[in-house]
């Protein structure tokens, strides 16, 4: 079997001896998790404790960008900021193998997504994001890519892509794709980059029962600009006069100096973030799980609704 067949139908015998491998003692009950990118799993303990097994999607990551992933998880770690970094396996590393899977093991983190962000979460969420940025400016992470078009071999993609569009709307798009890649590459040249969490939304951002958050899903970690880690937790494009805004930048500001001369890059990367969600799943399309989970992608309405979005941020700009 191929390590792609094996990934798409994991199964559950491997899944248990890895653990066992790795020194656990599973009572036999897994729990699938959702993930689109990975197969993600919760196993049982004998201890009536939990860990998280994640198997990484064959041909994505290279083994050393996984571990760039790790360590910088790791470093928070060790500053005491909130995050879930991997367990250290009997190999002494984070990543270990198996039927050419790459796989980690996580501490099960007990704690609900937030529903709503309140000031008070702003508040703890700029202070949080300030002492993750003074880890991640602390050096690059070499094997992991670097925001921007031309940084993600972008532009290939959207090449392939396009052919794919509803004709009924594809040149407007590609203009519209093509203005946000130019105007992007262009902006982006100015700013410095760090290490960032790259996904940062409400879906992974975890709080206690103490009202304590905890980071998960470093899966797109990714150099880049320090308002990358910013724009998706807004609950509006329109950051004027926003208080939720103000909230999380004061905060941010008493640990780390927030960079106001990024804030015109918010539209281009929601527009990038449109077009490269659209990548993502036409390259994922061979992945059984995806047409179910995306019925109307490529239809004339997704298409065209897709172009709309990136025309009302042409429009921005």
């Amino acid at each position: 079997m191929s390590q792609t067949t094996n990934f798409y139908s994991l199964d559950p015998n491997v899944i248990l001896a890895t653990a066992e491998k790795n020194g656990f003692i599973p009572t036999g009950e897994l729990i699938q998790l959702n993930s689109y990118e990975n197969r993600v799993f919760e196993i049982k303990l004998e201890n009536r404790n939990s860990i998280i097994a994640k198997y990484y999607r064959p041909g994505r990551w290279s083994k050393q960008t996984i571990l760039d992933e790790h360590e910088f998880t790791q470093e928070l770690l060790k500053e005491s900021i909130e995050v879930s970094a991997p367990l250290i396996l009997k190999n002494n590393s984070s990543l270990d193998v198996v039927d050419d899977i790459n796989y980690a093991f996580f501490e099960k983190i007990r704690g609900r997504m937030v529903q709503e962000l309140t000031p008070p979460h702003f508040k703890k969420l700029g202070r949080w994001l300030a002492r993750l940025h003074n880890v991640g400016a602390l050096k690059e992470a070499p094997s992991r890519g670097f925001l921007g078009p031309s940084s993600d071999h972008k532009w290939a993609q959207l090449e392939k892509m396009l052919p794919t569009v509803s004709p009924e709307v594809s040149h407007r798009y590609e203009d519209a794709a093509l203005r946000i890649f130019e105007e992007l590459d262009e902006r982006l040249q100015d700013f410095d980059y760090l290490r960032l969490h790259g996904d940062l939304h409400r879906g992974n951002i975890l709080e206690d029962s103490n009202s304590d958050f905890c980071m998960v899903d470093f899966d797109d970690m990714i150099n880049g600009p320090a308002v990358q880690d910013f724009w998706m937790l807004m609950p509006s494009s329109d950051l004027k006069d926003s208080p939720e805004f103000e909230t999380l930048i004061a905060a941010y500001s008493e640990l780390r100096e927030f960079p106001y001369e990024q804030l015109e890059l918010i539209p281009l990367l929601r527009g990038y973030r449109i077009i490269t969600y659209a990548m993502w799943i036409m390259n994922r399309w061979s992945d059984p799980s995806f047409p179910r989970l995306f019925p109307d992608y490529g239809s004339y309405s997704y298409w065209a609704e897709e172009t709309e979005n990136l025309e009302k941020i042409i429009y921005q700009l």
